[in-house]
């Protein structure tokens, strides 16, 4: 054999090593994060993900991949980013909405879905039962639905001479006959008027604003809903604008300008989601993880808007608050 067929044939031997070793190391996992919102709305609470992620031992990039699809806040794309994510066969979905977690359960019925709820995930159909979840969903549910009784009360010791209350509802969240009946029961057990409108859109919002003098509301109370939480800044814009006493569950409202926040710390759930995930990367099933429930809950108090508002702060309130914003 000639020397330099010999290093020729030598050479090739030793590039095929690696090659060989890479064919028997085991592929990196894929996350599929499926958001009914955007980056520049939901990016915080997607790092909260990765931190949870990361409790548990993975890291993007590094030994996890993750798969961002975000809808954009349109409800009707996201059947079709579920469905891409189950026909790429991702290792693990994350439906951070229960919008997302229903789309998803309707795309695969085999890869674990590990979700981010605000409703009761059985009425739902999304699990069997808080404890043995069954099939291939788990996850981490908030409480901002139950709150949303204690928020009008909140608002009603802000704004006590407000007798007709507007209530802001999506009526594309899954839930929102629930939300709206809760809400006028709360409203009417204070002795005041409800009234229900419907927003799913910034249009729709906008026009909302422009119609709450002619139903003579005197406070606004927003319904628990991912795309609410996603629009804080408008709503707080407008509803300062509109010197309208408003209450909403996410802290964004509040450091917007928004009056008054009360709800589950959002990015706590998206933690314990991303910890989840992890334990189903790490061997454990759905069934295996109980349906948990995020508890850390935050007061925020925007004392600049009450003031601005002619409204004065209870000092019992102002001392049970998480924050105060001045």
């Amino acid at each position: 054999m000639r020397r330099r067929q010999f290093i020729t044939i030598l050479g090739g031997a030793v590039a095929a090593v690696p090659l060989a070793a890479r064919a028997q190391q085991p592929a990196v996992p894929v996350i599929g994060f499926l958001n009914l919102t955007s980056p520049d709305h939901d990016q915080g609470r997607a790092r909260a993900f990765l931190q949870g992620l990361g409790e548990a031992g993975y890291v993007e990039g590094k030994n996890v991949l993750v798969e961002y699809c975000w809808a954009g806040g349109q409800h009707e794309r996201l059947q079709a980013l579920a469905a891409d994510l189950a026909s790429r066969h991702v290792n693990v979905i994350a439906a951070a909405s229960d919008g997302a977690a229903l789309a998803a359960k309707s795309a695969t019925t085999t890869i674990p879905i590990v979700f981010a709820g605000g409703n009761d995930p059985v009425k739902l159909g999304l699990v069997a039962s808080l404890n043995r979840p069954g099939a291939n969903l788990t996850g981490v549910v908030n409480l901002n639905i139950q709150l949303n009784a204690k928020r009008l009360e909140l608002l009603h010791e802000l704004a006590p001479e407000a007798k007709v209350i507007a209530l802001l509802v999506n009526p594309t969240n899954p839930s929102a006959e629930t939300i709206s009946r809760e809400l006028e029961a709360a409203v009417l057990k204070l002795g005041l008027k409800p009234q229900i409108i419907h927003a799913s859109t910034e249009t729709e919002i906008d026009m909302v604003f422009e119609n709450l003098q002619s139903i003579q509301a005197g406070a606004l109370v927003i319904g628990s809903d991912v795309f609410f939480i996603t629009r804080s800044g408008q709503l707080a814009a407008l509803a300062v604008g509109h010197a309208m006493p408003a209450v909403s569950q996410a802290r964004e409202f509040a450091a917007a300008g928004g009056l008054i926040s009360y709800g589950t710390d959002i990015s706590d759930q998206y933690r314990l989601v991303g910890g989840y995930v992890g334990q189903i990367l790490n061997g454990k099933t759905p069934n295996d993880l109980p349906v948990q429930q995020a508890t850390k809950i935050e007061l925020v108090i925007n004392l600049k808007t009450a003031k601005m508002l002619g409204l004065t702060v209870p000092l019992p309130l102002l001392g049970r608050a998480d924050e105060v914003i001045e």
